[in-house]
């Protein structure tokens, strides 16, 4: 009896925690994913109104801002990672990330939709818990610019991705790939 009565435990245990797990992707979602389409929304105003060369210093340095600012807001740490990265400084995936972008990789090769493929976990960093999410970023029209095949993007923007980028290796890309993801890392 008593060990119905553990086991009983053990799942509500468990089922206490993916619905406190759902939660936290839910809230996490809700509260970090409003800063992809403001920054889709910025690439296209400015490709739109003054060309891709222009709209370099958008993907470099106002994304990064608007998730510095939610980041600020929410106290989590949030930034875009890729396995091909443009800016190593900033882009370049932890062993986390690397391993969720490479399972993205591999659930999209069998056909989940790249716009819903995301994950959350609980994970222990230095000694402490901590919720890690990511979520895939589709490469949309306006990424192709810069981020298609290379003997496609017209000389004077691969040069200025040149200079802005001298260790680039962000192209190659289609429609509908993924070209990297955000990633929040959540203190509990």
């Amino acid at each position: 009896m008593l060990r119905l009565a553990l086991i009983a435990v053990s799942l509500l245990a468990g089922a206490a925690q993916a619905q406190d797990l759902d939660a936290l992707k839910v809230d996490t979602r809700k509260n970090a994913l409003p800063v992809l389409p403001k920054v889709v929304g910025m690439m296209q105003e400015t490709v739109a109104a003054k060309g891709p060369v222009e709209a370099i210093p958008v993907c470099k340095e106002k994304a990064p801002q608007l998730l510095r600012e939610q980041a600020a807001k929410t106290g989590w740490d949030m930034r875009r990672v890729s396995l091909k990265t443009r800016n190593p400084e900033r882009g370049t995936p932890d062993v986390w990330e690397a391993r969720q972008l490479a399972d993205f990789n591999i659930r999209a090769a069998a056909g989940e939709k790249v716009e819903t493929l995301e994950t959350g976990e609980l994970v222990t960093e230095n000694g402490k818990q901590v919720y890690r999410y990511i979520r895939a970023i589709p490469v949309g029209d306006v990424c192709l610019k810069c981020h298609g095949p290379a003997d496609k993007i017209e000389a004077g923007l691969k040069s200025q991705l040149a200079r802005s980028y001298p260790h680039d290796q962000a192209f190659g890309y289609e429609k509908g790939m993924i070209r990297g993801a955000l990633t929040v890392k959540r203190p509990l």
